[in-house]
């Protein structure tokens, strides 16, 4: 295809603000659906996870043809945990969209998707999407997206972006905020892409670079890897060179070159400079890797990520349980398995334990790390992890420790209790905006004060509040800060949990297990009400006897128990605690 007629577009937003459903509206509306045939809702997000939480976890490709012009699109994660994926793939990208909510204006992940668009220098054309909101403000939002360019000190030739107002779920764009919607479609939005989104530039003729921004994997061709080629012509069978992270350059052949056409991959002869292609041959691909001449290497330069902030170690399960549910259990699996996950997910760092069997795993954040976690007890996997904690610095002399910028939306009734919480936490308010009947508080907050606070937050705020928050930076150590001051209920012994014995405890706490539960020496079976733990016999039946009293024989009323998701799980644990996990079960239990 002509180099001219190409136009490669990533779509950055806060999470939640209509990425995927936008692409969804793309294809269907670029004419590569027939009218009768059934499309998936978020068609981009494949991934299990993605689909059961309702958010974009991994980088995707796609594209679709408008007038002549192939539009690449790179759907990316909108969440600060996978910050990782966006930075690597805004470099197959020409230009954004900056998908904002005309309701929420911009916020801290758009901030952060924003920042590394702009430091790679990419054309931005903002979209104001959710307009059919009741209480859309397109005015307002636009006014905020020019403040956060000029806050992140976007240069002058990027401050006169382009707007355009649209409702992805609606299936339409509109060029000016009060423009009629009738019989409106997403035309007017594709015809700015073309307009203002550059072609791709590099030589066809040039050396070769195509530099792997993202991993995929085939069960038939294995490792694929993806990425644009900035310069040159790549064929199949070709004799190339692979320029490695390490510096070392050596001979490759490439058996399979495809493109892509909606979400699908479509195999290809050659691409050349401009094309975003999936490339096999290699079994050892990652990340960061150039594909150039053999003659005449000329690599491109490494990809740049943020440092992790937070580590867990990940160690075999010893539990009287072990093995009962997992397919992988040794030290050898859990190995193999997190090394793997490096060579697709550059953000994540591991190293082996020095002191003890296990492995040291480092992550963008809480999300980060759990979704690594849930993808491997799902894939038979069975292991034990520790609680998260913060990868401290030392700064000339000084202990630093990594901070969050943190934004809350709540209720005015609510703003007292959480304000006062997060001072305990040793949070610094930045800011108080009234919007309505809802407060957004702004703060600056060490990241380990935000770990579990998430579920704490929901309960203080009767489950209405909103909170996100973006990695700030690193600063000198708070101090100390309390995780839990709570003691656990600890089962005394090998049993299975017993109405009655749980119905005695409830005086004493809050239980995480129902009755019938098979349970070990050490588990945790639910938070103790005071300081301290205690150990307790979950299986204590009722003494027989053979009288009958009125008012002794009262039927046993139990209150729900508080189940712990995998995130919970991670929050709640003490340095003395672990989170067992496997893929049938996520329990509990003190250290021995």
């Amino acid at each position: 295809m002509n180099q001219k007629q190409i136009r490669n577009i990533a779509i950055i937003a806060h999470v939640d603000h209509g990425k995927t459903t936008l692409v969804d509206q793309f294809f269907q509306q670029s004419g590569m659906y027939r009218d009768n045939q059934a499309m998936a809702e978020r068609l981009m997000d494949s991934m299990d996870l993605e689909k059961e939480r309702g958010i974009t976890i991994s980088a995707k490709n796609g594209s679709f043809s408008y007038k002549d012009h192939r539009i690449n699109i790179i759907d990316t994660p909108g969440h600060a945990d996978f910050g990782g994926q966006v930075e690597r793939v805004l470099r197959m990208a020409d230009g954004c969209l900056l998908l904002v909510d005309a309701q929420e204006g911009p916020m801290p992940q758009t901030y952060f998707v924003l920042k590394k668009a702009l430091a790679l220098s990419l054309p931005v054309l903002v979209v104001i999407n959710k307009i059919d909101k009741p209480a859309a403000r397109s005015d307002w939002a636009v006014d905020q997206v020019f403040d956060l360019f000029a806050k992140l000190e976007a240069p002058d030739e990027l401050l006169d972006f382009p707007v355009i107002y649209a409702s992805a779920k609606g299936g339409y764009a509109i060029e000016n905020a009060d423009d009629s919607i009738e019989g409106a479609n997403m035309n007017p939005l594709f015809e700015k892409i073309i307009e203002f989104i550059p072609p791709p530039s590099g030589d066809p003729d040039g050396i070769l670079q195509l530099q792997v921004n993202t991993i995929d994997y085939s069960p038939y061709l294995g490792k694929l890897g993806i990425g644009k080629v900035v310069n040159g012509t790549i064929n199949i069978n070709q004799n190339i060179a692979v320029a490695r992270r390490d510096g070392t350059v050596s001979p490759v052949r490439i058996t399979k070159i495809f493109t892509f056409e909606r979400d699908q991959k479509v195999p290809a002869e050659k691409a050349q400079a401009g094309e975003i292609i999936a490339v096999a041959g290699l079994d050892d691909i990652t990340v960061g890797v150039t594909f150039t001449d053999p003659d005449n290497p000329k690599p491109l330069p490494l990809i740049d990520i943020d440092p992790p902030t937070i580590a867990m170690h990940f160690i075999p399960n010893d539990s009287p349980f072990a093995g009962q549910d997992g397919q992988f259990v040794t030290s050898r699996h859990i190995k193999d398995r997190l090394f793997r996950e490096t060579l697709s997910d550059v953000a994540l760092q591991v190293e082996a334990l020095g002191e003890g069997i296990g492995f040291k795993v480092s992550g963008r954040g809480e999300l980060h790390l759990s979704i690594l976690i849930e993808k491997m007890r799902r894939e038979g996997y069975e292991f034990q992890v520790t609680r998260p904690v913060v990868i401290m610095k030392d700064e000339d002399g000084q202990k630093h420790e990594p901070y969050e910028e943190l934004s809350i939306d709540v209720e005015e009734d609510y703003q007292g209790p959480v304000i006062e919480k997060l001072g305990g936490l040793k949070g610094q308010m930045l800011g108080m905006d009234r919007r309505n009947e809802m407060i957004r508080l702004a703060y600056k907050i060490p990241t380990r004060s935000l770990i579990g606070f998430r579920s704490e937050f929901l309960t203080l705020t009767k489950g209405m509040g909103v909170m996100n928050y973006v990695f700030a930076g690193y600063g000198p150590y708070a101090g100390e800060i309390t995780n839990r001051t709570r003691g656990v209920l600890v089962a005394k012994e090998n049993c299975t949990t017993v109405a009655y014995a749980l119905f005695n405890l409830q005086d004493r706490g809050t239980l995480f297990l129902d009755p019938g539960v098979k349970v070990y020496t050490g588990q945790i079976i639910g938070e103790h009400c005071r300081t301290g733990d205690l150990v307790v016999n979950p299986a204590k039946g009722k003494k027989l006897t053979n009288m009958r009293a009125s008012g002794s024989d009262e039927n046993v009323v139990l209150t729900p128990p508080n189940q712990l998701s995998l995130e919970d799980c991670i929050a709640f644990i003490n340095d003395d605690e672990l989170v067992e996990v496997t893929p049938k079960a996520i329990r509990l239990r003190k250290r021995k």
